[in-house]
């Protein structure tokens, strides 16, 4: 299970660091809308964020081999 939480935060480091090297301008502007948004659709897009994340973790590893 602990090989599984470290190639998830490996690759989720990969993807984030590959946006922020290739598109440094747009993060920029990403962050300058974020801080516009309501912190309440802030907050729940994050906890739909974390619940497709687990049920897709707990597919992976109930029915992934």
């Amino acid at each position: 299970m602990i090989t599984i939480i470290l190639a998830g935060i490996g690759l989720w480091f990969l993807l984030e660091g590959a946006i922020y090297a290739g598109a440094p301008d747009a993060m920029k502007r990403f962050g300058a809308w974020l801080s516009e948004v309501p912190e309440a659709t802030i907050r729940q897009s994050g906890l739909w964020s974390m619940s497709i994340g687990g049920l897709l973790l707990y597919v992976l590893v109930r029915f992934g081999g």
